[in-house]
C-alpha cells in the first residue's frame, strides 16, 4: 500500500483525513505541536516532531520512504513564538527569512519537502465534499441591508488577505469594527461583541492566489459558537476555497438561533 504522510497541526482535520485517507493508504503523522488532535496519538504511525527541526521531519519521512504528504491543521503562531513555549528555538530556523509572514513560514517546509523529493498534496485531496459551497445553508437569508454591509466586509477582507495580516473580518451597519491579526478568528470575534455589541456580521476569506497545499482557511462549529456568543446575524464565507466542516450540526445550531451562514 502507498504511503502518505500527513504534517498535522492543531484542529480536526488531520484526523478526518486520516478517517478517509487509511482505506487507500498507509497514513503516517507527524505531529507538529503536542496539541494536536488528541484522536491520532494512538495511531500506530503516529510521530511527534518539534516545529523547528524540519531535518528531523526530513529523516524519518526518507527513511520510511514517504514520497507523498499533505499539510493540515493549524500553525498557530502563539504556539510557535508564545511566551514559554517549548518550540521557541523555531526563532533560530526562521530567523534567516525574508518576513514571518505565515506564507513565508509555510513555504519554507514545503521548500525543504520539494528538495528531498516529497511532493506536498492539495489540502483539500479527497476532501474535497468538505468544501463551501454558493449557497445560502440557512432558513434565514440576509437582508439587503446586511448584503451591503457584507460588500464592504468582502473588500476589507480580501485588503486584510493581501498584507496575510489574518482572513476575518467583522462588520455591522455598513462599518468594519474588528480585523483578525495574530490571535485568530474566536477572538477577533470576542472583540467585535465588546465593542459593537449584537447583530455584527463575520466575514472571512481566502488569500489571493490561494495555494491549495497551503493553509485552506476553515469554519464550523466553533465559529458558529462564536458567532452565537455575541449575537452575531451571520456568517459569510468564501466558496471554493474553504473547508466547512460539521455541517448538519452546524447549520442546525444556526438555525436555532436565526442565524445565516452564507458562502460567496
Amino acid at each position: 500500500m502507498e504511503k502518505i504522510a500527513i504534517i498535522a497541526g492543531v484542529g480536526e482535520l488531520p484526523y478526518l483525513f486520516l478517517e478517509v485517507a487509511k482505506k487507500e493508504y498507509d497514513v503516517h503523522i507527524l505531529a507538529l505541536f503536542s496539541e494536536c488532535d488528541s484522536r491520532l496519538k494512538s495511531h500506530e504511525n503516529y510521530f511527534q516532531v518539534s516545529f523547528s527541526d524540519i531535518p528531523q521531519a526530513m529523516t524519518y519521512l526518507i527513511f520510511q520512504q514517504i514520497s507523498k504528504v499533505i499539510m493540515l491543521g493549524k500553525v498557530e503562531k502563539k504556539l510557535i513564538f508564545g511566551e514559554g513555549s517549548s518550540h521557541s528555538d523555531a526563532l533560530a530556523m526562521l530567523s534567516e527569512l525574508k518576513d514571518k509572514k505565515d506564507e513565508t513560514i509555510v513555504f519554507e517546509i514545503i521548500n525543504f519537502l520539494k528538495h528531498s523529493g516529497i511532493e506536498v498534496m492539495p489540502q483539500n485531496f479527497m476532501l474535497e465534499n468538505l468544501m463551501v459551497e454558493k449557497k445560502i445553508y440557512t432558513n434565514v437569508h440576509p437582508t439587503t441591508e446586511d448584503e451591503r454591509t457584507i460588500h464592504l466586509g468582502l473588500e476589507a477582507a480580501k485588503m486584510l488577505t493581501t498584507l496575510d495580516v489574518g482572513q476575518t473580518v467583522v462588520c455591522k451597519d455598513m462599518s468594519v469594527v474588528a480585523l483578525e491579526g495574530i490571535e485568530g478568528t474566536d477572538k477577533t470575534i470576542d472583540r467585535a461583541g465588546e465593542y459593537a455589541g449584537k447583530g455584527t456580521i463575520i466575514v472571512k476569506v481566502a488569500r489571493p492566489n490561494q495555494d491549495p497545499r497551503v493553509d485552506i482557511p476553515t469554519i464550523g462549529l466553533d465559529t458558529v459558537k462564536k458567532a452565537v456568543e455575541i449575537g452575531a446575524k451571520g456568517i459569510v464565507v468564501e466558496s471554493e476555497k474553504m473547508f466547512f466542516l460539521g455541517q448538519e450540526e452546524t447549520i442546525k445550531l444556526a438555525n436555532e438561533h436565526s442565524l445565516f451562514i452564507v458562502g460567496v
